[in-house]
């Protein structure tokens, strides 16, 4: 829960640190919440109330240390504060809308994802918690784990949601995971998902897309000339042949 006591003045975020000062020791950890920030700001272009951190700081508390997800998702807050931009969330600032969905995208140095992580986001009331973990189902304590798990809030405790993608109709989203070539890197990467499990395009996929439609629309028009092309050569040869055996061709209906 959100706790801004009336005792003591509200901080700002220019007052309280930005983030852990931890630095990321796996690129996924960028790569991935970027990858989906990307795509968020195109399929939602036209919506302005919402807002996804990459390594923000998430502040609950003003007494207490930020929470400082990998990616975050608030559905409910302007997506732009101003020329500056956020420095870090700070939940009394943000009209108390806590973030919707968290990911956290697991490193070469387990940190507690699915133990002390997960109990943060369950008692902050973060409605999904997504857990993506490359090592999931090929090494040690992850054997047994999918690659992507994505939690949701019941009854103020998670429960682990099942399939890839999964639905999450509170936000009109689905999230999981596919091998596919981004940023020239063929991998296994997290993707939204519209309702019938089909995966939304990155910015690149779509210029290709827009591309080849271009491209099988020239090739269109090049046949049709060359078909009308053919037919005026058949006319004006048929034409020949009629005036050398004598016969004006425009006598003929």
């Amino acid at each position: 829960m959100v706790n801004t006591s009336s005792q003591h003045r509200l901080l700002t975020a220019e007052e309280l640190p930005h983030s852990d000062d931890t630095p990321v020791d796996n690129e996924l950890q960028n790569f991935i919440p970027n990858l989906l920030l990307n795509i968020l700001l195109d399929i939602w272009s036209a919506r302005p109330d919402w807002f996804f951190g990459v390594d923000m700081a998430v502040y609950h508390d003003q007494e207490k240390p930020a929470i400082v997800p990998d990616g975050f998702l608030a559905v409910g807050v302007p997506r732009y504060t101003g020329d500056g931009g956020r420095l870090s969330y700070l939940i009394w600032q943000e009209n108390n809308v806590v973030p919707i969905l968290v990911l956290e995208v697991v490193s070469h140095k387990y940190n507690g994802e699915y133990e002390d992580k997960l109990e943060s986001y369950q008692q902050l009331g973060v409605l999904y918690y997504v857990v993506y973990n490359f090592f999931a189902g090929r090494r040690g304590r992850h054997k047994k784990r999918q690659p992507i798990q994505v939690y949701k809030l019941v009854n103020n405790k998670y429960e682990l949601l099942t399939g890839n993608p999964v639905w999450m109709p509170e936000i009109e989203l689905g999230i999981g995971c596919e091998s596919h070539n981004y940023a020239d890197w063929e991998r296994e990467w997290v993707f939204w998902y519209d309702e019938n499990g089909k995966r939304f395009l990155t910015e690149r996929e779509k210029i290709a897309v827009a591309e080849a439609a271009m491209l099988q629309m020239s090739q269109e028009k090049e046949q049709e000339r060359q078909a009308k092309e053919q037919e005026r050569q058949a006319k004006e040869k048929l034409a020949a042949y009629l005036r050398s055996i004598g016969i004006n061709p425009e006598d003929i209906t």
